[in-house]
Formats: structure tokens, sequence, C-alpha cells
């Protein structure tokens, strides 16, 4: 017997949806995208012609698509601002749902997300698609088989020169909530907590810099941006101490004056071996009395003419959300893994603001 498609709704039709979203669900035979929600009509209708069904429906409310008693899944790609307030109506309305990251634009919002997860019983995973790259996947199960040790200091890097996304609101604080901290350190920080199965923060201390974001006719690899549009901060850092003792260091900007770049990195240090990302996968120990650094091979490769089959994370990242749907499991993103993200960053933010350190206590900031 055909298994039962489950049937999806998109709300929010951008370029994340267009980039990642649709089209990993597209390349899926379990599923099918019968519903598309935009503020902007036209996107919704572009959406529907090119991945819904025939008989798809559009929306410029997304309240009127959660009516719609016959779609199990909701995928939000809206900005932060919205992430909460639409996840928990979706999740009331008995929808799966799969969130773009980060989690929210708060702390507080991110916890009304898994409330309403748990209270409801729907599941609910979060868009840290650094996690199903390659690389990402081998050091974690690495990690895993303890190949590291303890893990008691990381680095999660998310550094770029010049890169400041200039379209959409990506620059408008009040949308957003803020601006590399929160788009790009916030796969990084994921990422590191996850390899390292720690999440419980002691406290946070962090700085925020809009010190680029005010030059005109600046070098940018999307083209120059307007200033007086540019409310977020260009460039943040963040030192986080565990309950463990463990520490992480967390880069991230759009624009520094920085010839060390790259983002979605970690850099891990255990008591048995260490770990990064900087050159490719190195993983370092100790064997025999002598040093060694392991690269491991994550590509096909060796055969003339073929280089693979390899699945994007996108598309993996997919393919795991609906196949956790299907045989009743946890997705690999556990929203409770999502909302310390958005904690830690909410207490960097804070950090900055004031001055002085921000405390945790289970893992929840304290206000």
């Amino acid at each position: 017997m055909a298994q039962k498609k489950l049937k999806v709704g998109i709300i929010g039709c951008g370029g994340i949806a267009n980039g990642k979203h649709m089209p990993g669900l597209a390349k899926l035979d379990t599923v099918e995208m019968v519903a598309f929600c935009d503020t902007i009509e036209e996107r919704a209708v572009r959406a529907a012609k090119q991945y819904g069904t025939a008989e798809a429906k559009t929306y410029t409310d997304y309240r009127e698509l959660l009516k719609d008693e016959t779609i199990d899944v909701v995928h939000v790609c809206t900005p932060n601002s919205s992430h909460a307030e639409i996840t928990v109506a979706a999740l009331e309305a008995g929808k799966h749902v799969m969130c773009e990251k980060p989690m929210a634009k708060t702390a507080k919002e991110a916890r009304l997300m898994v409330e309403a997860a748990q209270r409801t019983g729907k599941k609910l995973t979060i868009g840290y698609q650094n996690r199903f790259r390659p690389d990402s996947e081998y050091l974690y199960a690495a990690c895993r088989r303890g190949d590291l040790g303890e893990i008691y200091m990381a680095k999660a890097r998310a550094i770029r020169r010049r890169a400041v996304p200039t379209w959409g609101v990506f620059l408008d604080k009040e949308k957003q909530g803020g601006g590399p901290l929160i788009d790009i350190g916030t796969h990084a920080l994921d990422l590191t907590l996850w390899m390292m199965d720690n999440y419980r923060p002691k406290y946070a201390v962090g700085t925020t810099y809009h010190k680029l974001g005010k030059r005109e006719n600046a070098a940018n690899a999307w083209g120059p941006w307007d200033p007086r549009k540019f409310e977020v901060e260009d460039s943040a850092f963040g030192f986080i101490v565990m309950e463990d003792g463990a520490t992480i260091y967390l880069e991230s900007s759009w624009a520094l004056n920085s010839l060390e770049v790259g983002e979605g990195r970690t850099i891990l240090c255990g008591t048995e071996g260490g770990a990064d990302m900087e050159d490719g996968l190195r993983i370092n120990g100790e064997e025999f009395g002598k040093l060694f650094t392991k690269k491991p091979q994550l590509g096909v490769g060796g055969v003339d003419f073929y280089e693979g089959d390899a699945e994007s994370p996108g598309d993996r990242e997919a393919r795991l959300w609906i196949e956790s749907l299907l045989e009743d499991k946890d997705p690999v993103v556990r929203p409770e893994q999502a909302l310390i993200v958005t904690e830690i960053l909410e207490a960097i933010y804070d950090s900055a603001r004031t001055g002085k350190p921000v405390y945790f206590e289970n893992g929840r900031k304290l206000d």
C-alpha cells in the first residue's frame, strides 16, 4: 500500500524558502506542498506554480492557511520577529513545524514555542542546516564516540570580511532582533553546542560593534549598504562559561577587517584530541608518543568523470525532518537545544548593552 503523503504549507515565500526549504521538499516523494502564504501575494502565487500541487492554494494571511485541517506540516520562513507568533499558532492548529533559524527574536518567544510544542504534542524543529554537512556529521560521530574526550574549550566562528546582506529586512533591528550574531553566529553556536553536547551555560559576556556599518559606499559582496538603514551591529563577540567549566568563544561579523574568515565553523579542544574546520575537517591528537593530524576524505572522488550524488545539507535537513515525522522520532534539531542557543545569544546582546556578565540558572537567562 502506498504511503500517505504529508501535506505541507509554506509560510513566507522569500529567499530562504526558495533557496532551501521548497527545493528540498520538492525532492521528496513523501510530501506534497499544498499551500503557500506570503504578505506579497505574487510570491505565494509564483511558489505555488513552481512547487505546488495542481490544487495548491495561496494566501496572504497565515491564519487562513492554518484553518486547512488537511495540512500536516508547516514551514515558517518569515522574518525573525514573527517566528514565535506563527509557530505557536501552527502548533496549536495541529501542525508539525519546521521554523527557520534563529528560533525567535527573543528568549521569551523561544520559550513560548517550546511550551506550545510540549502542550500540543506536535513536533518542532529549527533550520540549523549546518548540522547536516558531511564534515559536521563526521565530527559529531567522532565526538559521541569519545575521540576528543572531555571538550573543555571551543570556538564558534562566523566571520565575514565584507558580506553584509543588503536585501529584505536583514538590517532592520525591529524585525530581525540583531545583525550577524543572530543571523550567522547562531549557526556557529548551535554547531558547537551540539558537538560538545553541552547545553548548560553558567554565564556569558559579550560585546557588539557598529563601526563599519556607518560608512558610505563601502566595499561589500552584494554592493554598498545604506548606512541610514544599517540599524544592527556589524560584528559581535561572546565569551560563554558552562556549568562544568567549559568555555566557548563566539565570533561573528558581516563586516570586519580580518583575513581570517569562515562561517558555520567550530574549533574543539578536548582531553583526548581536538578538531577544527579551518582547512577542511582536521582531527588532531596524540598516539604512541607522537602527535597526529587526520583529515577524513568526505567526498566521493577517486573515479574519473564521477563526482558522486552528494546530498546538500538543505536537502538532507528536509529529508530527515520528514522522516522524523513519518517514523515518529525526535528531529535532529530539538527545540530545547535551539532554545539554549537563543538564550545565549540574547545574553550576549544584554551583556554588550549593560557591560555586565549575564548569568543563567538551569539553562535559562536570569533577568
